[in-house]
């Protein structure tokens, strides 16, 4: 605005100016007005059209003028001879397409990892193709967690074909457990989560956390894809082997004159990393393209299925669920990591809730005192009692006990108080709790036959579930199975039949056993290994070696076990925790 009356004054001076004059003040204020216009466009034109302005400049004899520098922009004004030239330095970025409303439309539009006409993919992809109903299964458990890792995956700049990658790994059951004691969504082994900074202890493991888990999966990931100069698919399988597999795979492959990259060196992987890496571009092939295999996929809304809300300390899963106003085996099923009734006192100080409760979560949490998060008791200590044994009678650890009360060792006295956190209501009510489990399976029956089906073929769970007079989900729950899911045949199914098949039929339903993701047992077959005895699997896994004899017929204490021998057995995933 100064400029556009220092240009009128300059035309009042002289009424008729001489026609140079005249068209230099012309010229002078059009050039005003173009910095107004500038100026005020610069204000509203970025962010509208997202335009990155580099620098608008308007040139003359003496150079640039600014336009962020009124003082530069005047100089030019008053330049005897300036000609008007004006060149934009700005670079339009292209407008946003519109947000997909369904994550899987999403993570199509981003797929980068490349496919490949190898045999071992067609098979892969033939296999799934089979069996449409395990797909839309498996992309229905993955709802709650496949937005989040979406995200995670983007802000990394890292390929979204790895959001699928957990199909491979656990079916995206954050309570999965295999027989290498790997646990979780991205089946995470105890000392690799050790590198990798995920947390494990009685009160948490981080292995089944999706926020932990997918943070340190991601982690290694990025770590593979660096050492192996960039390579994702020797990433991944790296991931599934590790790397010093893959390093040697490379070795050979480069001593026999083959190239460096995944097919090349397949053949020198372990025989599961073959096709853990194929089968992952199988999935990924079947959902960029379901209507080539006559798949229709399910619907998964491109937005968060939680929301991350600060606690401020340990807080008891049973009135955090009250809080939220959900079920505590929700509440439990978006905090996998979680062991017991309360969360660690140590941290994570932080809860996942469904978004629809965030907010009413947040609020009400806010309002609670610190030593309203869990119920306390004040007891006097007996004697003959141990810090130990309070320990266990409140269902918490010593260490908690000897924070709380600032004691410095383990000695307490007869006569002297402690307070102690402990949960609100009875076991019952934390159904998916390590506690809960063992009460149930303390107080289960015991009677009944055990008898080990072999699958032939046309066998489905309905079918077997009728030749036994046992219920589907029943079945599904003795064998860490869901009831939809598909049996292969020479697989065997345990069964349980006879005077207490109906007691262990109800208490199965009761609980809900045949839920995968609401029940934390399941099935671990287990190969013998060199100098393995029934003691010290059953330390390993922590089960009884009567429990080893009792799943495993033919096994005796009297004889030694041959490495390779097959064993099966039934663990608690929230007691594997280190």
């Amino acid at each position: 605005m100064h400029s556009h009356d220092a240009g009128g004054s300059t035309q009042n001076e002289n009424a008729n100016p001489p026609r140079g004059r005249r068209r230099q003040a012309v010229r002078a204020a059009g050039t005003a007005a173009l910095v107004g216009g500038l100026l005020a466009g610069c204000q509203t034109f970025a962010p509208r059209h997202e335009a990155q302005i580099v620098q608008p400049v308007l040139t003359s004899p003496l150079g640039p003028a600014f336009i962020g520098d009124p003082a530069s922009v005047e100089q030019w004004l008053h330049a005897p001879g300036a000609e008007l030239r004006t060149r934009y330095d700005v670079e339009l970025e292209p407008l946003p397409e519109p947000r997909p409303e369904d994550l899987i439309d999403r993570l199509r539009a981003s797929f980068s990892l490349p496919s490949s006409d190898e045999a071992a993919l067609q098979r892969e992809l033939e296999e799934f193709a089979r069996h449409p109903d395990y797909i839309d299964r498996v992309l229905d458990r993955a709802s709650r967690y496949l937005y989040y890792i979406a995200e995670e995956l983007e802000a990394r700049g890292m390929p979204a074909d790895l959001a699928l990658l957990p199909i491979v790994e656990s079916a995206f059951d954050p309570f999965a457990y295999s027989h290498g004691r790997a646990a979780g969504l991205w089946q995470i082994i105890p000392g690799t989560a050790r590198q990798l900074g995920v947390k494990q202890n009685w009160w948490f493991d981080g292995r089944r956390d999706v926020v932990e888990s997918t943070r340190g999966a991601l982690d290694y990931l990025e770590r593979l894809h660096e050492q192996f100069d960039g390579d994702w698919l020797l990433a991944v399988a790296g991931y599934n082997s590790g790397e010093g597999n893959v390093a040697r795979a490379l070795k050979r492959a480069e001593a026999a004159g083959r190239g460096r990259d995944f097919w090349s060196i397949r053949s020198y992987l372990p025989r599961e990393t073959r096709t853990y890496v194929p089968r992952l571009l199988a999935i990924r092939d079947l959902v960029a393209a379901p209507e080539k295999f006559e798949l229709t996929l399910p619907e998964i809304t491109n937005e968060p299925h939680f929301a991350i809300v600060e606690t401020g300390g340990q807080i008891d899963m049973s009135l955090a669920a009250d809080l939220a106003g959900i079920e505590t085996d929700q509440l439990y099923q978006l905090n996998a990591g979680v062991n017991r009734w309360a969360t660690d006192p140590e941290g994570p100080h932080r809860m996942l809730v469904p978004v629809a409760q965030a907010e009413r979560f947040q609020t009400a949490i806010a309002d609670l005192g610190e030593r309203e998060r869990v119920q306390w008791t004040r007891h006097r200590i007996a004697a003959g009692e141990t810090l130990s044994h309070l320990a266990a009678k409140y269902n918490t650890t010593p260490g908690v006990l000897r924070e709380i009360n600032s004691l410095r060792g383990n000695i307490i006295r007869a006569g002297d108080y402690l307070m102690i956190p402990h949960a609100l209501e009875s076991f019952d009510s934390y159904s998916l709790s390590a506690d809960s489990r063992l009460e149930r399976r303390q107080n289960q029956p015991r009677s009944g036959e055990r008898v080990v089906h072999l699958v032939r073929r046309g066998d489905s769970l309905w079918s077997i579930s009728q030749r036994y007079g046992v219920g589907v989900r029943t079945l599904a729950g003795w064998n860490g199975m869901a009831p939809g899911d598909t049996l292969s045949v020479g697989r065997e199914l345990v069964v349980w039949v006879g005077d207490g098949a109906t007691a262990v039929t109800a208490s199965a339903a009761n609980v809900g056993l045949g839920d995968l993701v609401q029940d934390r047992m399941r099935r671990v077959n287990y190969i013998v290994r060199r100098g393995d005895s029934l003691a010290s699997i059953a330390q390993r896994f922590r089960v009884t070696v009567a429990k080893l004899l009792q799943w495993n017929d033919g096994l005796s204490t009297n004889r030694y076990l041959q490495p390779g021998e097959r064993l099966v057995m039934f663990v608690n995933v929230t007691e594997q925790s280190t």
